[in-house]
């Protein structure tokens, strides 16, 4: 009897040791196949679209308050539900009634609230305005949008999901310089795969997909490292940071850190002013980056002391 009794002593440390982290790589690989089925079908989706924008209205009156917002409501009813099996639509103030949760975990590991709006992901996303002293004059830079509401959907899949929408993005030109990042947004989704179940931690059950330019749409979904790989890159060692960083991620597309952009809040802890993407410009080692302080997306050459943000898909 004691031996047996040791035995399933044994047998009951050996489990509670080991289920959490068989727990835990079980949903990890389930939400894996589940982001990857949900980029596949919005990536569809889009793409059945003839252009994105232009769609709802955004009126503000003369002091700049918004009296009239029907954007991204009238995305999801007017477009995106004619090519996407939608089974719920909610507006910004039921956001819950789609299943999306009060609050969620970013990076930081603090809570915040859910975003209800445009501004909430990213403060930069509606309103810039900085200003530097460099050696030979004053630099501005500004950049100011409506700020639109959410509206929320679950799909037929089961996946709650949030959308903020500009009806007046546009498209980039190849080698514009100096071009705010915000401009170039026409959707930006946050879902929720398994609705308010949890963790509703970003990077598990919560993630991104952005959509970029009205015609010719680009869809990005990011998943970002935890880190930083590098807050002293060289020209030199700048495309083999993310491979020593984690074999599984790589640097990103400037489409791709324009998203990390957008959705800086709910990541949570990018705080370096610029990172720098794997788009090359045409001109000779140059590449494009993107300020996380304005929006602005540049290509330079490469410099020192500009980190990147590796992600996976």
């Amino acid at each position: 009897m004691a031996e047996i009794l040791l035995s399933l002593t044994i047998i009951g440390v050996v489990a509670a040791i080991t289920l959490p982290s068989l727990t835990g790589n079980i949903n990890e690989r389930t939400w894996n196949t589940q982001r990857k089925a949900l980029y596949a079908r919005m990536s569809q989706a889009i793409a059945l679209m003839p252009a994105l924008n232009g769609y709802g209205t955004l009126t503000e009156d003369s002091s700049g308050t918004v009296i009239e917002d029907t954007a991204a409501e009238t995305f999801v009813t007017n477009g995106l539900a004619k090519v996407l099996k939608i089974n719920n639509i909610c507006d910004s103030e039921h956001l819950p009634d789609c299943g999306l949760p009060d609050k969620i975990t970013p990076f930081a590991g603090t809570q915040i609230d859910f975003p209800q709006d445009l501004a909430e992901l990213n403060p930069q996303n509606t309103s810039v305005y900085l200003t530097d002293v460099p050696s030979g004059g004053v630099t501005t830079w500004s950049y100011s949008q409506i700020n639109s509401k959410a509206a929320g959907f679950e799909t037929a899949n089961g996946e709650s999901i949030a959308v903020y929408y500009n009806p007046r993005c546009t498209t980039l030109l190849a080698e514009a310089n100096d071009v705010y990042a915000q401009q170039k947004m026409c959707a930006n989704f946050v879902y929720d795969l398994n609705g308010r179940k949890g963790p509703n931690t970003f990077g598990k059950d919560i993630g991104v997909i952005s959509v970029l330019y009205p015609t010719d749409s680009l869809v990005v979904a990011p998943i970002p490292h935890t880190q930083d790989a590098s807050d002293a890159v060289t020209p030199d060692a700048i495309s083999g940071v993310c491979k020593n960083q984690d074999a599984e991620y790589r640097m990103p597309t400037k489409e791709e850190l324009a998203s990390l952009f957008f959705n800086k809040n709910i990541i949570g802890n990018m705080n370096a002013v610029r990172y720098w993407s794997s788009s090359l410009s045409s001109s000779i080692d140059e590449a494009w980056y993107t300020s996380f302080t304005t929006g602005l997306m540049r290509h330079d050459p490469h410099w020192p002391n500009n980190p990147v943000r590796c992600v996976k898909r």
